[in-house]
């Protein structure tokens, strides 16, 4: 069906463009984790500072809310400019298929606008709202990040399975929205896979950073307990990660035959087909891979005699770049089983001796943890957006029909990863500030100074 446009756009930097894009989702998407779940953490410390009187808590949550607004603003900079790069680099796809898939933006963006709202409410309502109307103002940031992140899934997953519209002489026709954003095979999976995801990047990097105070002998109430909400957060979504990557595979496996032999690459149609640790695939092959008979029939549709068809049963141009899918998702499992041991490691001390783990070889795994969840995390998006390839809309329009024809890509390219070393440097340096502040002594400090904004 790709030949529905009048031609190809004969671009240069098509490469260029896509790394553009990829750049601004690499930066982006670690926000959108914190947007979805550390609204929840920060409700969770409120509602036990209500419920038992504790001030750790509130004391807690006050502190992770002023995180919560510094990175929302970072997410507002990086939000905008993928929403330009949209239009910009990506002018066919948005002028051709924006009456389908603009509904799941129209309500992201009303999304952000009543979180932005919220978020006001909540930050500056802790000393002039009442306890429970002051938590209460915190649940629409809670629904209002899901629900923004949820419509952005919703065309990334129309993206990958599209329907609600049919082509008649290259324009699209009969729309049905609802029906391609809601009624897709493919939302779901994506987005419980990338919900979980969040809770596991937002619980393993600020568990991380509270397992550095503990390994510098900061064994306070403070630290303990805000080591242990995160990580028990993580460490809960991490196992169940498994099993969503077990039902996104098999939809995989049904709907994008194409990805599922890339992710291992698996080149001639085979009964019992295995999967390879490692390696590398090379016409049809893969070398240095450490074989596991039968297993990937078993993994993509619960059969060890299923068969599953290969790259070379495809047309060439047809096929996404093998390796980078490959070595992407390969990435992402071996990272999210990882951290899925340490998690089960976690949760059997905590049940069992109701205590924190006491080794410090623990604490020094756990630092690792965050950015290895922030690694699985674009790993798995890579392993999503490149394995689509070469389609922008899978089997309906290829990338390079929907590229612009501009011709200042490489230098837009420079000065986006300019600014986003900006933007990081930047966001190093504010949470820096805001986690060197000190935390407020037994008995509390004077109400001036807290009404001058000293925790």
């Amino acid at each position: 069906m790709s030949g529905w446009l009048s031609q190809v756009i004969d671009q240069d930097y098509l490469l260029q463009a896509r790394q553009m894009q990829a750049l601004s989702f690499a930066v982006h998407i670690p926000l959108v984790c914190f947007g979805m779940a550390l609204p929840t953490l920060i409700l969770f410390l409120e509602w036990r500072a209500m419920r038992t009187g504790q001030e750790v808590y509130r004391t807690l949550a006050r502190r992770w809310s002023r995180i919560l607004v510094a990175l929302f603003a970072v997410g507002v900079v990086t939000g905008t400019v993928l929403s330009f790069e949209m239009g910009l680099l990506w002018p066919q796809f948005v002028g051709t298929f924006g009456s389908v898939f603009g509904l799941g933006f129209a309500i992201e963006g009303f999304s952000f606008f009543v979180e932005a709202i919220f978020i006001g409410v909540y930050v500056y309502g802790w000393d002039r709202l009442s306890p429970r109307w002051h938590f209460a103002s915190g649940i629409p940031i809670v629904l209002t990040g899901v629900t923004g992140s949820f419509m952005v899934i919703t065309v990334n997953a129309w993206m990958n399975n599209p329907s609600g519209f049919r082509l008649q002489n290259g324009q699209v026709v009969d729309v049905d929205p609802v029906r391609a954003l809601f009624a897709n095979p493919f939302l779901w999976h994506e987005f419980v896979h990338m919900y979980i995801a969040a809770f596991m990047v937002t619980g393993f990097l600020m568990a991380g950073c509270y397992a550095v105070s503990l390994l510098r002998g900061r064994s306070t109430p403070y630290h303990r307990v805000a080591l242990a909400v995160p990580l028990t957060a993580a460490s809960v979504a991490a196992p169940a990660q498994i099993v969503v990557g077990d039902w996104a595979a098999r939809t995989v496996g049904e709907q994008q035959p194409i990805k599922l032999a890339a992710l291992e690459g698996l080149g001639a149609t085979t009964s019992g087909a295995p999967v390879h640790l490692l390696g590398w695939y090379v016409d049809g092959d893969v070398r240095y891979g450490i074989e596991i008979p039968r297993l990937l029939s078993l993994l993509a549709y619960h059969d060890p005699d299923a068969t599953v068809q290969g790259l070379l049963s495809f047309p060439p141009e047809d096929l996404p770049p093998v390796n980078v899918v490959r070595i992407a998702f390969q990435t992402m499992v071996g990272i999210g089983s990882a951290l899925a041991l340490l998690a089960v490691i976690f949760l059997y001390i905590r049940i069992r001796a109701h205590r924190l783990p006491a080794s410090r070889w623990f604490y020094r795994a756990l630092v690792l943890a965050g950015p290895a969840a922030v690694v699985a995390l674009i790993a798995g998006w890579v392993t999503t957006e490149v394995g689509r390839q070469p389609w922008v809309v899978y089997g309906v329009m290829r990338t390079n029909e929907a590229v612009t024809a501009a011709s200042g890509i490489p230098i837009g390219y420079a000065v986006l990863a300019a600014i986003y070393l900006g933007v990081v440097v930047g966001v190093g340096w504010i949470l820096h500030r805001l986690a060197i502040r000190p935390l407020p002594a037994d008995p509390p400090p004077p109400r001036e100074l807290v009404e001058e904004g000293v925790p």
